[in-house]
């Protein structure tokens, strides 16, 4: 059996603890174990570890999330640091991908979280431990969970195996074998997870907890725009799809309020001490002191070294060096943005979204040259004499809403200028130019300029171009690394992911990702 733990499936089950705790307890009381016992159904305790578990795990899940969505895109090409490259992050931002040089095995491990929604949703469809209202808002959120995985994973390698029950026992390696299911039915799937969790959400907006760390019909909504933005453009679904996605996207933007809107101060978005009711964040990613910090970002930072002799300002003011500044902050400094990238983001009018997501740092001695940026929109905050990278990582943000919502009506061919404005305004303040609807290139390239400064960091830009159509890839992604040539090559890099060659040997049913 143990030699099967490998497999496609990566069979981990959950022994249920009785722990008597309450639904919104820290996500760390999950405790992921290997088998769950049938009469633990009937435990409400039980069942809650269950759902607080999904959640764990999902967290573990972000570097692998923030990577595949922005890492292929151009914000980190060719970049300045002052240590060597980080061999992973390099590999996607350089698109050194092909058959032999694969960047994730194994799915990248997402068989694993599905299984534990998959479970979930098995045994909180078979219980009757919780009111009826419980059940369908924990279902609800599993749904939409699992839409949003398997959504990441037909964006990121196509053709996927499709599975939606748990699977209990493995007694031979040929019940591992499963064939990658096309990725139009795989869309089917993901839309009917949609269709499901508003079914069960039945009208309810509410967040189920004033952080925004649970998933929530709001979510659900947000996604069906992106997946139906996403299918319309790409998957053949036309104006249908496009329509749908402007009508969920619509149905969030008549939400805006008090508790849904952009914050005024965009570095609200990821103050550690302003999580409670964020009115931006629709759906978030949970860091706290007590429970898990954030490490994803810790090569996008300054070592010990570096934070003594480096500076933010091109003068001797002490006050500006690193370690000044940020005297607690540890990591190192192997990814940052190029030349290019540094000028073209710093050379226009003040934008508050830039001030607040990355810095420049500079040589300590004249002519202080430019030695690379300080990503610092996941700084988090200090506990006595210690950093504590506790920000939360938005999934979806208000933000969002806007810049999906103006790529759905640039696509209708309808004026997005409203979205666009109220992004700029925010951004720029009184600097604020507005946008005048133009055609659709120029709507779209507006979209995607205004979108390339207000997620940096945030595991979107590939996303953003790979859903605006293969030719705004091609635009903005150094030629030398992907372009039309290569992506027609049968060697790659293409816009999709290779499997490995151990997964192929593995399971006898898979085939390589088109193009490899």
């Amino acid at each position: 059996m143990k030699k099967y733990k490998l497999l496609f499936h990566s069979l981990l089950a959950l022994l249920i603890i009785s722990a008597g705790t309450s639904c919104k307890k820290q996500l760390e009381e999950a405790v992921p174990q290997d088998q769950l016992v049938a009469s633990q159904l009937s435990d409400p305790a039980a069942l809650q570890t269950l759902y607080t578990g999904v959640y764990a795990t999902f967290r573990s899940y972000n570097s692998t999330l923030f990577v595949l969505g922005e890492m292929r895109s151009e914000i980190w090409t060719d970049g300045l640091f002052t240590e060597s490259a980080d061999g992973g992050y390099q590999q996607m931002y350089d698109h050194n991908i092909s058959a032999l040089n694969v960047p994730y095995g194994n799915w990248a491990g997402f068989y694993s979280l599905l299984y534990q929604i998959n479970n979930a949703i098995k045994l909180f469809t078979a219980s009757s431990s919780f009111p009826t209202t419980t059940k369908n808002q924990y279902l609800a959120e599993m749904y939409g969970l699992r839409a949003y995985v398997y959504y990441t994973m037909a964006k990121t390698w196509g053709n996927v195996p499709l599975v939606t029950t748990p699977i209990t026992s493995v007694n031979n390696a040929a019940q591992t074998y499963v064939t990658r299911t096309s990725v139009d039915s795989v869309f089917i799937q993901i839309k009917s997870d949609i269709d499901q969790s508003l079914t069960l959400f039945n009208g309810n907006n509410a967040f189920p907890s004033g952080k925004r760390v649970y998933w929530n019909r709001i979510a659900t909504l947000v996604l069906k725009g992106d997946v139906y933005l996403w299918t319309g453009t790409l998957r053949n679904g036309g104006t249908t799809d496009l329509t749908t996605a402007q009508s969920a996207l619509q149905e969030v933007e008549n939400l805006q309020g008090a508790t849904l809107k952009l914050n005024t101060n965009y570095a609200d978005n990821f103050d550690p001490t302003k999580k409670s009711n964020n009115p931006e964040i629709i759906f978030a990613i949970n860091y706290e002191l007590a429970q898990a910090q954030m490490g994803t970002f810790s090569e996008f930072t300054v070592n010990s070294i570096q934070a003594t002799t480096l500076t933010f300002q091109q003068s001797p003011d002490p006050t500006k060096v690193v370690s000044y500044v940020y005297p607690y902050v540890g990591g190192s400094n192997r990814c940052g943005m190029n030349q290019a990238m540094i000028t073209k983001l710093t050379s226009g009018p003040a934008d508050q979204r830039l001030t607040s997501t990355f810095k420049v740092m500079y040589g300590t001695t004249a002519p202080y040259p430019i030695r690379g940026i300080m990503l610092t929109k996941w700084i988090g905050s200090t506990s006595g004499t210690s950093q504590v990278y506790n920000n939360d990582f938005p999934i979806y943000r208000y933000a969002d809403v806007l810049l999906l919502m103006a790529e759905a009506k640039t696509k209708l061919g309808q004026d997005p200028s409203s979205e666009i404005n109220q992004i700029r305004q925010r951004a720029y303040g009184t600097a604020y130019v507005p946008y005048v609807n133009s055609t659709a290139d120029m709507n779209m390239q507006a979209i995607l300029e205004e979108q390339l400064r207000e997620f940096i960091g945030e595991g979107k830009r590939w996303w953003a171009l790979r859903r605006a159509g293969d030719k705004w890839v091609f635009a903005y992604v150094d030629p030398k690394y992907l372009s039309p040539a290569t992506v027609n090559s049968g060697k790659g890099p293409t816009l999709e992911l290779p499997i490995s060659l151990s997964m192929l040997n593995n399971d006898p049913l898979y085939t390589q990702t088109p193009g490899y």
